[in-house]
């Protein structure tokens, strides 16, 4: 037996709306299902009441009775105005996430051979990294045949260390992976 297409050709495929009215994270007002609530907040005497009266309560004073913690036996609930409550949470998000520092890990990357000029000119630049407040992860790669000369590598990157030794900490010493030998630079606490 033969499938017809659900759609006709030419036609784009119908759209399926995958939005969903956000719901509130806390229950408020009416949507309070416990029986009896522990109510708390400003201009109301804290104790246990049955949800009806303490609906009652927040509708007298013009505000929101609001379950912030409904795991509680029984939950607690409290009289504040509900969108001032999320205004207050949302600052309260935004300032610890600005509060947050972002730390970024900069690569900077050498050769076995590398002369002092480019060795200079990198070691610039990882300075800047690391007064800004980025971590350094420098590492030497070695192509070919020039993993015999690991030992230069690692002289190489302890001479790094120690250049930027007044304004970094290495994690560890230089380790060799593979064809690489790295090493991460911390900046140090100010």
């Amino acid at each position: 037996m033969e499938k017809k297409p659900t759609h006709k050709p030419g036609k784009p495929y119908p759209r399926r709306d995958f939005r969903r009215e956000k719901e509130d994270e806390h229950r408020i007002n009416t949507r309070i299902t416990a029986a009896e609530v522990r109510l708390v907040g400003d201009n109301v005497e804290q104790g246990v009441y049955p949800t009806a009266v303490a609906l009652k309560m927040a509708q007298e004073q013009e505000v929101d009775l609001v379950e912030i913690s409904p795991n509680a036996a029984p939950p607690v609930c409290r009289v504040i105005d509900y969108k001032k409550f999320l205004y207050d949470q949302k600052k309260k998000q935004k300032e610890m996430k600005a509060k947050q520092v972002n730390v970024t890990v900069k690569e900077i990357r050498f050769g076995p051979n590398t002369d002092d000029h480019d060795f200079q000119f990198k070691l610039k630049h990882a300075l800047e990294f690391l007064k800004e407040g980025n971590k350094v992860r420098s590492w030497v790669f070695f192509k070919g045949r020039s993993i015999v000369f690991k030992d230069r590598g690692e002289i190489l990157l302890l001479k790094f260390i120690q250049e930027l030794s007044e304004v970094g900490v290495p994690e560890q010493l230089p380790k060799l992976e593979g064809k690489k030998m790295f090493v991460i630079i911390n900046p140090k606490k100010k």
